[in-house]
């Protein structure tokens, strides 16, 4: 090689070297901070920039993100000497690069010993219930004490947020245990709540049931007056038609003298049945006493009138079952209208002690204020009805 080469050799290598050294990229979302000769020049925006070698060059390179910083646990005792665990994260952005740079050495460790400063002076004022009940309260407190402190940094702090508060463990343990014992209080008004609802259904339903039986039972008692009063009818029905035959059979044979001595010795052992006859004493001659008895009854027939056979005659048949058709209707009406009133009843009763909860009475002054009704004792028969139907069956018999 020449050796009046190697001079423009070392001339190009020496250009490459400052075109390298002059040539600075900043990225998006940075500043770079500018130096000459050891004093500040210049910021530099995002792109790429040509500096003066060897004189200039870019000290920092500032994020203009917003930067979001956690801060370990620190203990801070409360004004009522407990101490708490505080844990926090603080939200900032740099608004002013240079005196970022220039104003605090390291203003990320400047921000977190004034966080920690300021969030003792803010909790040493409070007691623990104030601290773990105004989180908000203490995080714009701290937020505005490190805007201000931060602003000639050219720092400003967006938001300070407390991650968590962590008391003593004593004082954990007694808070846990104020909480079960709320919720265990809880658990009981509930189950209470639960058990009185169900005997108001319970009490609801018995109620219902009562009612249904002392219905039933009303029915059955007016069906058995019924079934009694109707069968005492044609008891008394056969007996009248059967003495009537009997009598009217007797007048119109004309009976003689033998028949009534035959119908008077059939009836001598009925006699003799009798728990007070002890002794009877029959004639020896018996065939006297007969003729005797047959004249003596024979005179007393001739005597009497003869029997008009037109006037004896059967009593008008009565149509019980036309009757008990008639009676089987008007239980059943009688019985759908007490059913009927009986829900109307209940109906009034549970709208009425709906009205008086909406008004703010007490589930107990509601139930107190309900007036009290048998439910049996309404459905049941009175005295004096349950028996007209059987003084009203001798005088349909006598009738007939």
């Amino acid at each position: 090689m020449p050796l009046f080469l190697i001079p423009f050799i070392l001339i190009a290598i020496v250009v490459v070297v400052a075109i390298v050294m002059s040539v600075r990229v900043i990225q998006q979302q940075q500043v770079g901070i500018v130096q000459r000769l050891g004093k500040f020049h210049k910021t530099i925006e995002p792109g790429m920039h040509l500096i003066t070698p060897i004189v200039d060059r870019v000290a920092y390179t500032m994020d203009m993100r917003e930067a979001v910083v956690p801060f370990p646990p620190q203990g801070v005792i409360t004004e009522d000497n407990l101490m708490v665990g505080i844990d926090s994260v603080i939200y900032f952005q740099i608004v002013d690069p240079v005196r970022a740079a220039y104003e605090a050495q390291n203003y990320i460790q400047a921000i977190e010993q004034l966080t920690m400063t300021t969030l003792r002076n803010i909790i040493g004022g409070m007691d623990l219930e104030q601290t773990l009940t105004s989180r908000e309260d203490i995080n714009h407190k701290l937020r505005s004490v490190l805007d201000e402190a931060t602003g000639k940094w050219g720092i400003k702090v967006n938001r300070v947020e407390l991650r968590s508060i962590e008391p003593p463990a004593t004082i954990r343990d007694a808070m846990e245990k104020g909480a079960r014992a709320e919720r265990e209080k809880r658990a009981q008004i509930l189950l209470a709540e639960g058990q009185r609802q169900s005997q108001i259904l319970s009490a609801s339903g018995d109620r219902e049931s009562s009612i249904l039986r002392a219905q039933g039972e009303r029915e059955s008692a007016v069906l058995r007056a019924q079934a009694d009063r109707q069968a005492a009818m044609l008891r008394a029905e056969g007996e009248a038609q059967a003495i009537t035959t009997v009598f009217g059979a007797i007048h119109a044979s004309e009976p003689d003298q033998a028949l009534l001595s035959y119908q008077y010795l059939q009836m001598l052992p009925k006699l003799a049945q009798g728990d007070a006859n002890k002794v009877w004493v029959i004639p020896s001659e018996l065939n006297d006493a007969l003729k005797g008895l047959g004249s003596t009854v024979g005179d007393v027939t001739r005597a009497l009138a003869p029997a008009d056979k037109s006037k004896y005659k059967s009593p008008e048949r009565v149509d019980v079952f036309a009757e008990i058709a008639d009676a089987k209707k008007v239980a059943e009406e009688e019985s759908q209208r007490s059913v009927q009133q009986a829900i109307a009843e209940a109906q009034q009763l549970e709208s009425g002690r709906a009205a008086r909860l909406a008004v703010g009475e007490t589930p107990q002054l509601a139930a107190a204020a309900e007036p009290q009704v048998d439910p049996v004792a309404q459905f049941l028969p009175e005295t004096d009805d349950a028996a007209a139907p059987d003084v009203a069956a001798p005088d349909e018999t006598k009738q007939a």
